[in-house]
């Protein structure tokens, strides 16, 4: 069996939460950190994912006349509201501890393990690719991670109980994307445990132990309760306060304005890829600069900023060999999303205007 340390930090400012994060993987490449289940809580937040602009994901004005924290997770994927109502589980372990050579491996794996020790408590909890856990068809926990080096980081919430209607009034969730299911609200889309048991659900501490025992049984590890050292609650502080507690680094992704900017997306198995993009030359027929966003996954998130800085000046024709030939390489983790995705985003930022 492989040893895993258990761990809770507790209900905390998101920001300082995502700090730990940051700690852990930082401590564990350096060997300080051990392999760790993290459990944590929330103040009532908003989050989102690391490459979503956080102006086109929630409203701010609601979020900011709310009170609630606003911040980025180092992960991916999409924006999510949180409150004591719900908790986060986290794993950080070495590659070879598992055995899992890609993002899609570790989600199927660690996300199936999460979903069987939800069964324990009686409910029908399913894992449905590429990053949910649901039961009948709605959402009780989102996931996402990535590789870093030989590290890996993985995450997920589990919906214990939520204020549906809060979180519709901070979060701008695209219709398209709750008519695909066949749903018009964000409440209709996700399930809490409260939900599921009448209003009675199994204490979060039993909640707890079933997804210990879920991973402990799917993934072949020993998963033990220990402490938070001092170093790792350092670091944290430090990480906070030199990035990503900072104003600087939750809104440095947002989409452009201006006339001069093109804007375009593209949806496929992954999620979206939304390209903005501002063009030069006599002919406007260059990259002058571009950002791209959206809820894919990406591993390492750098990947993503290195290919906008590859692009450009590049021409417009030549979009696609450039995409094609950073990926190849670049060589990144890629969970959800293909070279493809972005090129196709891209020409439809370039196609006219109809």
């Amino acid at each position: 069996m492989k040893p895993f340390r258990v761990i809770d930090t507790g209900t905390r400012d998101c920001r300082a939460q995502m700090a730990f994060d940051q700690a852990l993987i930082e401590g564990h490449k350096a060997g300080t950190t051990p392999d760790t289940l993290r459990f944590l809580t929330f103040e009532p937040s908003v989050l989102v994912g690391r490459h979503q602009a956080i102006g086109q994901e929630l409203h701010l004005d609601a979020c900011r006349a709310a009170g609630v924290g606003i911040g980025r997770r180092v992960t991916g994927g999409g924006a999510l509201y949180l409150d004591e109502g719900q908790f986060g589980w986290e794993l950080v372990f070495h590659q070879s501890t598992l055995g899992l050579s890609s993002l899609s491996d570790v989600a199927a794996a660690l996300c199936e393990a999460a979903a069987a020790g939800l069964a324990r408590l009686g409910i029908p909890a399913r894992y449905r690719p590429r990053n949910d856990i649901e039961v009948e068809g709605r959402k009780i926990s989102g996931t996402g991670g990535f590789f870093d080096g030989t590290t890996i980081f993985y995450q997920g919430t589990v919906l214990y109980d939520m204020d549906g209607a809060r979180m519709a009034s901070l979060l701008n969730i695209p219709a398209a994307k709750l008519a695909k299911r066949g749903q018009t609200s964000g409440a209709e889309r996700v399930v809490t445990l409260t939900q599921l048991f009448d209003g009675a659900p199994p204490p979060v501490a039993a909640v707890k132990q079933a997804l210990i025992d879920g991973f402990a049984e799917r993934l072949g590890i020993s998963a033990l309760w220990g402490a938070i050292t001092a170093e790792e609650e350092a670091a944290a502080a430090r990480i906070h306060d030199e990035e990503i507690g900072t104003d600087a680094f939750v809104y440095e992704i947002d989409a452009p304005g201006g006339a001069e900017v093109l804007t375009g997306s593209h949806t496929g198995p992954g999620g979206t890829v939304t390209a903005h993009l501002r063009l030069e030359g006599p002919r406007q027929d260059r990259l002058r600069e571009i950002l791209l966003t959206g809820d894919f996954f990406v591993a390492p998130p750098a990947t993503v900023m290195n290919l906008e800085a590859a692009l450009r000046g590049i021409s417009v024709e030549d979009v696609g060999t450039a995409v094609e030939s950073f990926f190849a390489q670049a060589k990144p983790g890629l969970l959800s999303v293909t070279p493809a995705d972005f090129t196709t985003a891209i020409q439809a930022a370039l196609a006219p205007a109809p």
